[in-house]
């Protein structure tokens, strides 16, 4: 190979410059492999940006780019992420970091402000990433409105506060409100009239005071760095050339250089926004030794109207400058614009805002995904590649059916250079359309993608010319040639309907096994498509007045500005003015996640000598390990250490949170794909992440692999000691004297924790003592395994979390896997050592919700009222318990829901499979079990004929009723939570609006349900009901608080802080934690079970009512004087102002053999009502409205409080409709990233979002009459899930099908397009190829 040395110009730069924050930054040897995210993480040690999942999905590590324009005179900002921006990309540009705009010392900017003030921030990972996305809206745009901001937000996940607060927080820098608040001493009036923040004379009946907030000013923002103006040419037009150890940068000046250096190194690969090869890279392991920049080559960069009625763009051009250039030519011109249209509505959905900031058109095109978005709209137009090569010349080639030759291939040689794009203006009697459809409305890769374009005779509607276009039905974007010409020569009519559809069910095929799945609504989906396209042209061809067809309706989903209402209740205390139970505090930490600095794990400083940990996992889901050989990973002279099973005893090698049923390292067999096998050690992460994959490990395949419920009960595979066995009354005599039994079953599959912050560990060894700073629930339990492991007493390893970023049950048993392995390295090597799981890892090896299959069988009267009921339970708990013991028996005890059955017999099944292990996730069983209960009642209710609302009313819990494990119900308010919800919501006049609109449309359908919840609060274990607490107080008066639990976005410590101001009487302001530690508060119990703060209340009260009794004899002396007098009296005489505070709860009284007794502590109780409107041709559904009634008790803090319900709504909706877990029949997890496994983002919320908390129940069990609350609300979502159901027996019932069905969880687009059977539905299920194996199973 020739030395690209030998072609390059000696007029070059080599050092990079660019501007962070307004300092200038030179790196005299920039790495091409390095991202931004990394150096500015690294080597600036700016940690505010967030690393999340590496391949642009999240938004956690958004920063904002600034380049001067020259031609334009101006600065230009855009939102980049910056885990995919290539260090060398930025030479020249200015970098704006969230710790760049303000900061909780100096001066808070408005955006970081709002958001904290506004609650919109939990756990608080996503907070920087989100902040910097709406401060680069703020800085381009001086107007904005509510589309801008959910634009702004598309690339940007949250999965802690349900956005809700966010928004409102946002919502605040649209310009009604800035308009009147953004101005000094001027009373002008406000546009949002008697809505004005201004009017509104109680504060307190707000979360949230806006008129208190700083106001925005676009003047007061830093300038750009002079230098990138003055010196702007040398910046932008230089020459530049960065080397590293595998991949070179190159940045030629003219297209004749870059033509040049393609023709002598054809294998050179052109970068313009790296989405694509930023992924293949760090996904694919793929290595491009020479990477070319156009940035500097004009022909490239431009954009422009041509005299032969086409639009040229530039292959450099990106996708956020198309369509920027597109809606002002449209708003310009309104002919020929059809296919621009089209093109401009599909980038609207084409990823985030990150990724079309810098990705562009022919990036796109060239990386020849099947499922592209944008290729069949240019295959569609016939829109034409303008290439160019050293040896050819340029030429022109048209993107048609021929141009993509296989999977990601397409018809340009290696040496060639796409240079533009033509697309084409259409004529008067043109109809062009374009549709997406995916898991996700928002930044989500399409299913199927479809373009139509027709051309029709203007006075006889005949059809002259046809392309249907499709991506995502086969390996390559498509032309249904055949179908295209068949149109051509018909009347558009409804005749056209069945040439089309037979025509199209006959060419396009897939079988079951096709990649990617889901073969019979893919095909589905290409019909209806067609069908809605249909109907658009059929509008504009009778001037939108449709005559002789069904449904002249738009078959989208219409979006809009969001509203919401929060109702609770504040009392006063005017005795205690340091009393802020009860208040709307915002949490402790917020400004400091909206300014980046607060800490999480992986923000630790890097140490001297730290070294870096990589786990390599088995490629087996069950097999004989033959052979193990890290030869080849320990020659690179940076990996320093691999450790495997054979550097522990057999007896040290096992761990688990109740049974040590796991291996640390699989020392023979190998149960699952996330087995460990060992850990690589190295000198750098990057060395560590290369070493590992070079470690060989050999296999014996052993049958069989089992993956599936069904699976394990084909085998008969069952933990030992199951079911568990749950049984009240004689269920024999209930069914024997019933007048009805029904069965039926309900399956959910899995679900992703997703927590933004993946599992990470930190450990340093001292001495000989052992600190481990991990992401952990249960940071005692670390501490204890890695001193098991290690044969040291548990008084010599201390474990701390500050803070982590999200766990949701998933961080409370599974990250031994990572932190244990890197405690034994530490302590081992005697160096520092760092691990943290790419997103990719963290998804295949840590667990899930566990997947559930419930048969039932019920017995009920004429009435409805249940007389019995049996329920085998089926979970797929993995290859290993973890603690799905504990789950199953919640699950069994919650089965019955909020529903009295007298006679009952619950059967739970642990299905033991070669999965990964998995674990808890909020609600820990429950909002399956509870499933269950709810489709008996809906069962019950269509059997009789009767509605769910009167069955549901009949079998509700009445005060003093008895559960079905005997504990009676005392303080029940499900019945006024039931009732409030349904005065609150309107209930009864819009269901009688949903089934007038059902009447009149066939296509879309309304659904409205109503759900109830009832959650038991307690670990159901004694040992596991305590808490403890540390007290100080300093002599300046300051307090210092420590509990055993830990801060995971739920507002732990911000209650707690408040209870310590209660009960201490000193303000908030005085009061901190900082951590738990293992050293402060031993032998803590896993902060989960929603009970946390029941238990640190009490025993924070517990260390108070010490102090306060040693302080007491002060006050007496002084009355007058203030709490610092007191604090300082009890120093001088020598007083202890130091206390530990314990409580256990009291002892629990159910017995198990006999299965009676209190179990609970108490139970927490909702009701939600949800509207839905569905789209039966897709499957696509929005909510259109919750409305929750929620009983908390007296809540401590309702901002908390509310966000807490908010949040697990959020989250139980993406559990119940769109979150998919996907995996190979042999066990492998294909749902590895936020490309394929889709959570709710902004625009999924309810587009009404009502939260109310039930006035006037206090609770006696819990501190300060407060309830638990971070786990009840999440079944509520289920309402979404039945309203769904209730629209599709509309849909089944126009199209002639029985209105009894059943509908697996999750519900999405693919099952509700497939449950509303119809015409399409039937013509294409007998198409579908049967045989082979499935590409995906269900576990």
């Amino acid at each position: 190979m020739e030395n690209l040395e030998d072609f390059l110009p000696q007029n070059r730069e080599t050092s990079l410059v660019f501007f962070v924050n307004g300092k200038k930054v030179i790196e005299p040897s920039p790495n091409p492999e390095w991202t931004l995210l990394w150096y500015l993480r690294r080597k600036l040690q700016l940690t505010g940006t967030k690393y999340g999942c590496g391949e642009g999905g999240c938004g956690a590590c958004t920063v904002m780019i600034s380049q001067y324009l020259q031609p334009e005179k101006r600065v230009k900002h855009i939102a980049v992420n910056a885990c995919l921006m290539p260090l060398c990309a930025i030479h020249g540009f200015a970098v704006t970091t969230v710790e760049g705009i303000g900061n909780t010392q100096d001066r808070l900017h408005p955006v970081q402000e709002r958001i904290a003030k506004a609650h919109g921030s939990q756990c608080g990972f996503c907070t920087p990433g989100i902040v910097m996305s709406m401060y680069a809206l703020l800085r381009n745009k001086s107007k904005i409105d509510y589309d801008d901001i959910e634009t702004a937000l598309q690339g940007n996940l949250c999965r802690c506060t349900g956005y809700r607060p966010i928004v409102e927080g946002f919502k605040t820098f649209m310009e009604a409100w800035e308009g009147v608040n953004n101005v000094k001493g001027q009373n002008k009036p406000c546009s949002l009239g008697n809505d004005c923040c201004r009017l509104k004379k109680d504060d307190d009946e707000e979360l949230f005071t806006k008129s208190k907030f700083l106001p925005y000013s676009p003047t007061q923002e830093p300038i750009f760095p002079p230098e990138l103006v003055l010196e702007h040419d040398r910046y932008a037009k230089s020459f530049l050339i960065f080397r590293g150890e595998n991949v070179t940068w190159v940045r030629p000046q003219t297209l004749e250089e870059l033509l040049f250096i393609k023709s002598k190194f054809p294998e050179t690969k052109i970068v313009v926004g790296n989405t694509e090869i930023g992924v293949e890279v760090k996904f694919k392991k793929k290595i491009y030794p020479i990477l070319l920049s156009p940035s500097a080559i004009e022909e490239m960069n431009k954009i422009s109207v041509t005299d032969k009625k086409i639009v040229k763009v530039g292959a450099a051009v990106t996708l956020t400058e198309l369509q920027d250039f597109l809606k002002d030519y449209i708003q310009e011109n309104s002919a020929g614009t059809k296919t621009f249209k089209a093109i401009v509505d599909m980038l609207h959905w084409f990823a985030g805002s990150q990724v079309r900031n810098v990705a562009s058109l022919v990036g796109n095109i060239m990386t020849a995904s099947p499922i592209s978005d944008l290729n069949p709209i240019l295959m569609a137009c016939s829109s034409l590649l303008t290439i160019s090569s050293l040896d050819k010349g340029t030429q022109k080639v048209i993107i048609d059916q021929s141009f993509f030759t296989s999977y990601r291939k397409v018809k340009v040689t290696d040496n060639q250079v796409v240079l533009a794009v033509d697309i084409p203006l259409t004529e008067e009697t043109q109809y062009f359309k374009a549709y997406k459809q995916a898991r996700r409305r928002d930044d989500d890769i399409s299913i199927v993608t479809a373009a139509f374009n027709v051309k029709l005779d203007k006075h006889t509607n005949i059809v002259s010319e046809a392309k249907l276009c499709y991506g995502g039905m086969g390996p390559t974007t498509i032309c249904a040639e055949k179908s295209s010409d068949k149109i051509k020569g018909c009347y558009w009519n409804k005749d056209l309907i069945k040439i089309v559809f037979d025509s199209l069910n006959e060419e396009l095929q897939l079988d079951s096994s096709a990649p990617g799945g889901m073969a019979a609504y893919r095909k589905s989906l290409c019909l209806s498509l067609f069908f809605k396209f249909y109907i658009y042209v059929l509008n504009k061809v009778n001037n939108n007045e449709i005559k002789n067809i069904d449904d002249s309706r738009a078959y989208k989903v219409s979006s809009s500005t969001p509203k919401s209402m929060q109702c609770f209740e504040i009392k006063e205390n005017n005795k205690n003015s340091c009393d802020t139970i009860g208040k709307p505090i915002p949490h402790a930490s917020a400004l400091k996640h909206a300014t980046g600095e607060a800490i999480y794990c992986d923000d630790m400083p890097i140490l001297n000598e730290e070294l870096f940990l990589c786990l390599v996992f088995s490629t087996e889901s069950h097999a004989r390990i033959t052979s193990l050989d890290p030869s080849k990973a320990l020659l690179d002279p940076d990996v320093v250490a691999f450790f495997s099973a054979s550097d522990l005893p057999k007896e040290r090698n096992y761990f688990g949170p109740i049974f040590k049923d796991e291996e640390i390292f699989a020392k023979e067999i190998v149960t699952s794909r996330a087995h460990v096998i060992g850990a690589i050690v190295a000198k750098t992460e990057s060395a560590a992440r290369k070493a590992k994959d070079l470690v060989n490990v050999t296999y014996e395949k052993l049958q069989p692999v089992i993956v599936t419920i069904e699976d394990a009960i084909n085998h008969g595979s069952f933990y030992s000691g199951y079911p568990h066995k749950l049984e009240k009354g004689n269920i024999e005599e209930a069914f024997k004297g019933s007048n009805y039994i029904r069965d039926g079953y309900i399956r959910t599959g899995a679900q992703e924790h997703f927590y933004l912050e993946t599992v990470s560990a930190f450990a340093t060894r001292k001495e000989d003592e052992l600190e481990i700073i991990c992401t952990s629930q249960n940071p005692a339990e670390i501490a204890l395994l890695a001193a098991e492991a290690l044969a040291i007493p548990n008084h010599k390893v201390v474990a701390k979390v500050k803070r982590i970023g999200g766990g949701f049950g998933g961080k409370e048993s599974r990250p031994s896997l990572l932190a244990l392995p890197v405690a034994i390295a530490a302590y081992k090597l005697k160096k520092p050592v760092r691990a943290v799981f790419d997103r990719d890892e963290d998804m295949q090896v840590t667990g899930h919700r566990h997947p559930f299959l419930i048969k039932y069988k019920v017995a009920f009267d004429n009435n409805g009222k249940i007389l019995g009921a049996i329920f085998d339970i089926y979970a797929n708990a993995g290859s290993s318990m973890d603690i799905s013991c504990s789950m199953i028996e919640r699950a069994s005890f919650h089965v019955d829901n909020c529903y009295y059955i007298p006679n009952i017999r619950v059967n739970g099944y642990l299905c033991k499979t070669n999965m990964p292990s998995n674990t808890a996730f909020r609600g820990f069983g429950s909002p399956k079990a509870m499933l269950g209960a709810e489709a008996v009642i809906r069962d019950i209710a269509s059997t009789l004929g009767k509605s769910y609302e009167e069955i549901a009313t009949i079998n509700l819990y009445k005060e003093g009723d008895l559960t079905h494990f005997n504990q009676s119900l005392k303080y029940c308010t499900i019945s006024r939570c039931w009732h409030e919800c349904i005065d609150s919501s309107s209930y009864w006049q819009r269901k009688k609006m949903v089934e007038e609109y059902n009447r009149s449309n066939r296509w879309q359908k309304k659904g409205l349900a109503m759900v109830p919840t009832k959650y038991g609060i307690s670990f159901g274990v004694d040992v596991l009901m305590q808490g403890g607490a540390l007290l100080i107080i300093y002599k300046d008066g300051s307090v210092l608080l420590s509990i055993g639990g830990i801060e995971m976005g739920q507002g732990l410590f911000t209650k707690m802080i408040q209870v310590a101001s209660k009960a201490l009487n000193v303000d908030i302001s005085k009061i901190h934690i900082n951590e738990m530690a293992t050293d402060k508060v031993p032998n803590s119990v896993p902060t989960a079970a929603s009970v946390s703060s029941d238990l640190y209340g009490m025993a924070v009260i517990n260390a108070c009512n010490i102090l306060n009794e040693r302080l007491e004899p002060f006050k007496i002396q002084n009355p007058d004087g203030k709490w610092e007098d007191w604090v300082s009296a009890a120093h001088l005489n020598r007083v202890n102002l130091s206390a530990t505070g314990f409580y256990a709860a009291p002892k629990i009284e159910y017995n198990r053999e006999k299965n009676y007794g209190d179990l609970f502590e108490y139970f927490t109780y909702g009701v939600a009502c949800s509207e839905v409107i569905i789209d039966c041709l897709t499957g696509d559904h929005q909510v259109l409205r919750t409305d929750i009634v929620m009983d908390l008790g007296e809540s401590l803090n309702p901002a908390i409080d509310i966000g807490q319900i908010e949040g697990a709504f959020i989250q139980g909706y993406g559990f119940y409709t769109m979150e998919e877990m996907l995996f190979s029949p042999t066990g492998e997890v294909l749902s590895r990233g936020p490309g394929t496994y889709k959570i709710p983002g902004f625009s999924d919320i309810p587009k009404e979002f009502n939260v109310s908390l039930l006035k006037g129940a206090p609770n006696p069990r819990a501190v300060y009459s407060s309830k638990a609350v971070g786990e009840p609300p999440l079944f509520l979502a289920a309402s979404v899930f039945f309203a769904i159901k209730e629209a599709i027996k509309s849909a089944r019932k126009d199209a002639g099908f029985y209105s009894d069905f059943t509908l697996e969880v999750p519900a999405t687009c693919a099952r509700i397009r497939m449950a509303c059977e119809d015409h399409i539905t039937e013509q294409v299920k007998p198409t579908i190829n049967a045989g082979g194996q499935p590409w995906n199973v269900t576990s």
